[in-house]
């Protein structure tokens, strides 16, 4: 048997893979397996096969094997000869086809919402196309070699220097690049931090996103809540734990920023228990109405992780993220990532640095604010007008928006906005089965996901499912 690939330079299509086997000779087994492959539809009509002398050097056959075999597959309708044209699969060399069988019915497919105003996405369609092309396209034509081979696990030095210029512009943050590893979000940077480097317990907030909880018990780390009142996290209610997870800049989900004697008061309990905080940036770019709260690792950079990505503010398909790592944790950090890059595109890095450096990504930022804020203000009018009995808070700032209901309504009102065609979650979806807070009904909005030209039924829809007074 002779099994040979052809993938000649004068040939046009896929590689052709072809077993010579069976009775007869060399001839013999080439048509039958021409013929094979054109009757089972693998060089469909048209299709222009190899020169005979390249499929002859191809298969270990002579050339006047390969000619005689072409000729006679000519002769009888399989292939077509033609004079600067080559030879080529017949246009009438009909492939078999398989024996009909009667299609089983396929299973009705669910309707998606109609609206969705879930929170944790923004607005996909603004996503910046020509000027993230122009970053990577800069990005790939600069790009050293080394470039493709291997990647650093602690990231590109082209990213970590342009986000140790930016987060300190922008969010307040103190460090230097060899002490940024980059990662692919902040559900890859829980990975990695607790999958040898940290222990717990770890104390989180009492509201937060169930998936954050259940990555961290997937290690083996137990979560203590913390109640949450109108300033935050009840810091004064941390015990044992050496380690905390908050979102200081804007609490998630129920909004508002910890008030500025907490943000002291953590990193005295830092200082005094040996302890970590862990700082979720999920959204602190988008800011409204009050003066940009800068990030708490810039009080302590030795006692604070500073975790961020670009899921909020350019897209959560682009997976990178990145920590802000204390210099005792660094080597620790990359141990736990391996030896090469293994999560985090190289060229999506080098495009992101790029789009930084060439304040692409400021632009995006101020763009994506203005949007984000008109579709706040449109909300709170839409609820002014047809529900002024519903609050809107926590929307000083963010993608997302909690309308507090009366007490015993959020269940009805989550099936409501279900019955209307609108996907949104309840308050209680994000609240930790073990806290002892008082429950407070509520649904969670997220104005930014939505495009334009959805958002105004969205939220007819939305106030259509609210509960009356």
């Amino acid at each position: 048997m002779v099994t040979s690939w052809v993938n000649s330079a004068e040939r046009i299509g896929s590689d052709l893979h072809l077993e010579l086997t069976g009775p007869g000779g060399r001839r013999a087994a080439l048509i039958r397996a021409l013929r094979e492959a054109v009757r089972s539809g693998r060089l469909a009509p048209g299709t222009r096969l190899p020169p005979y002398r390249s499929l002859a050097a191809d298969l270990g056959v002579a050339r006047n094997t390969v000619a005689d075999a072409y000729a006679e597959l000519v002769a009888e309708g399989w292939l077509t000869a033609r004079q600067g044209s080559g030879t080529r699969v017949a246009e009438r060399a009909e492939p078999l086809r398989p024996a009909a069988r009667v299609p089983k019915k396929a299973p009705p497919r669910a309707r998606g919402p109609r609206h969705d105003l879930t929170q944790g996405t923004p607005d996909v369609s603004a996503f910046p196309r020509t000027a993230w092309l122009a970053s990577y396209r800069r990005a790939l034509q600069q790009a050293p070699n080394e470039v493709f081979g291997p990647g650093d696990p602690a990231g590109r030095p082209e990213l970590r220097e342009a986000l140790t210029e930016y987060l300190a512009r922008a969010r307040g943050v103190r460090t230097e690049p060899g002490r940024i590893v980059i990662c692919s979000g902040f559900a890859h940077a829980l990975r990695l931090l607790f999958g040898g480097v940290l222990r717990g317990p770890l104390a989180v907030e009492a509201y937060g996103l169930g998936f954050h909880r259940h990555v961290l018990a997937a290690a083996g780390v137990r979560t203590v809540p913390l109640p949450l009142d109108e300033h935050g996290a009840r810091i004064d209610r941390l015990a044992r734990e050496r380690a905390v997870l908050l979102t200081p800049a804007h609490q998630f989900p129920t909004g508002g920023p910890l008030h500025p004697t907490r943000r002291a008061a953590v990193i005295d309990w830092a200082r005094a228990r040996d302890g970590l905080v862990l700082e979720d940036d999920y959204d602190g770019e988008f800011r409204y109405d009050r003066k940009p709260v800068g990030a708490v690792q810039g009080l302590d950079p030795e006692r604070v992780i500073h975790i961020g990505s670009v899921s909020k503010s350019l897209s959560p398909a682009v997976r990178l993220g990145w920590m802000v790592l204390p210099e005792r944790h660094v080597e620790a950090v990359l141990a736990a990532k391996g030896e090469r890059e293994a999560w985090a595109s190289v060229l999506d890095q080098l495009s992101l640095a790029d789009f930084i450096a060439s304040g692409s990504y400021d632009r995006h930022i101020r763009r994506m604010r203005q949007r984000y804020r008109g579709r706040r203000d449109r909300l709170v009018a839409a609820l002014a007008e047809h529900a002024p009995h519903v609050e809107a808070t926590g929307i000083a700032a963010g993608l997302h928006a909690v309308l507090r209901l009366p007490p015993g309504t959020e269940a009805s009102a989550v099936k409501a906005a279900a019955w209307q065609g609108v996907a949104l979650d309840g308050l209680a979806a994000f609240r930790h089965p073990e806290t002892d807070m008082p429950v407070g009904d509520g649904l969670v909005v997220g104005y930014a996901t939505p495009s334009e030209h959805a958002y105004g039924p969205a939220l007819e829809a939305l106030c259509g499912a609210l509960p009356p007074p």
